[in-house]
């Protein structure tokens, strides 16, 4: 079953780079009384993903802070080491979005937004999608139809919709 508006985003341990290697993020840390938005792409340094996605949250994030949003979390089925590096070669992490890896792909099965694209080597992926949430729940969420397009998923497209 796919997570939709009014849902409960559910429990969650996903993995971030720190100063002394990987570290456990409690999902629920980030979102419980507070205002954050979660996209999620397909796989770091793919094409859409790093020429398109992250960059137009780089270009948005001000204005989502406008919005009262307090944080911005890139999920992706990848590593933490990848999604550090990844991180730092977008600028994503100098611009104060945190970058987090889901590697078994568990959080990413229990919103139901998986997928697999064998003939590209992407097993167990995020679909591309982008939400706000509220204190844990999901009060907007911008499913893209394809893994290789992102226009209501990318920043300016959910920040035209709140």
């Amino acid at each position: 079953m796919t997570i939709t508006v009014g849902d409960k985003l559910p429990d969650a341990t996903l993995v971030q780079m720190g100063g002394e290697g990987p570290e456990p993020v409690e999902l629920s840390s980030k979102t419980d009384g507070r205002k954050v938005v979660i996209f999620a792409v397909p796989g770091a340094f793919t094409p859409t993903c790093h020429s398109a996605h992250v960059p137009s949250f780089i270009r948005t994030k001000d204005q989502f802070a406008e919005k009262g949003v307090d944080e911005i979390i890139c999920v992706s089925v990848n590593d933490p080491f990848v999604m550090g590096n990844w991180g730092e070669a977008t600028g994503a992490s100098d611009a104060g979005i945190t970058m987090l890896g889901d590697p078994e792909a568990k959080f990413t099965k229990a919103l139901g937004m998986e997928f697999s694209a064998p003939p590209a080597g992407l097993i167990d992926r995020s679909k591309r999608y982008a939400m706000l949430v509220e204190d844990g729940k999901v009060s907007r969420l911008n499913l893209e139809d394809s893994p290789g397009t992102c226009e209501v998923s990318a920043g300016e497209g959910l920040l035209a919709d709140i």
